[in-house]
Parts: C-alpha cells; structure tokens; sequence
C-alpha cells in the first residue's frame, strides 16, 4: 500500500514540473539593446599661457649653523632679473646678479667679497699601538 502511495505523488510532482516548465517555456521576451550614455565630450579649457610679471625674494640667517643666504628675482613677462648670496664655507660672500631674456639669454655676474680663510691642517692623533710582542712559551721536559 505504501508503494502505491510513493508512485502516485511521484506521479503528480512529475505532472506538476512538467506543465510548470510549459507555462515557463513561452517564447523569451523581445530583445531591446542596452542603453548607452554617450561618452563625455572633453573640451579644453583656452587660458592664457603668456608669461606673467612676478618678483619674490628670500633669505636665511642662522647663527646656530652659520649658513646665511639669499635670493630674489622679479620678471617684467619679458625679462627676468635676480641675484643671490651665499655664504661660502672659507668664509667669503658670493653674489650672483643675473639676467636673462630671449635676446641675450642667460648672463650672470659672480662677485666675491671678504678674504678666504682656511684653517690650519692638523692630523687627526693616531690611536694605533703595535701589538705586545708575543713571546712562545717555553716548555720543560
């Protein structure tokens, strides 16, 4: 009695998926493309590349290390001018004026002020001691 009990509800889950899968198995749904937003349109910005007129200095004067420097420069869009000083480690100041332009190009003026000064050289003490002399030991018979 059991059997035919197993059989029929096979039978009726196996009725059940077959008209399930003729309900589903209708023709598939009309193909529509996908929508595509157009790509971004890149448009260059115009802006003026000409040269501007600028000017702008600095300067460092640290006595704890000594270094002590210079700079400024300023442009007229045509022509740009500047000069720098720099402390040199003998003790000299030197000056750099330059200037540059499209004509003449770069041309700079190098000055040096102050006497140089170099300290005496001292070698540094050699700490180097030759080894004891070794001396075998001698054995007893």
């Amino acid at each position: 009695f059991r059997n035919i009990s197993l059989h029929t509800k096979m039978l009726r889950y196996i009725i059940a998926c077959t008209l399930l899968a003729f309900a589903y198995g209708d023709h598939p749904a009309p193909y529509a493309a996908p929508y595509n937003r157009p790509a971004p349109v890149y448009i260059p910005s115009s802006y003026d590349e000409s040269p501007k007129p600028y000017a702008f200095q600095y300067g460092v004067a640290d006595d704890y290390t000594g270094s002590k420097f210079s700079a400024e420069e300023n442009s007229d869009a045509k022509t740009v001018a500047g000069s720098y000083q720099v402390t040199l480690p003998d003790g000299r100041i030197q000056t750099v004026t330059y200037t540059a332009d499209d004509y003449a190009g770069f041309i700079a003026d190098v000055k040096y002020e102050g006497i140089p000064f170099y300290p005496k050289y001292e070698p540094k003490s050699s700490s180097y001691k030759p080894a004891p002399v070794y001396k075998p030991p001698t054995y007893h018979a």
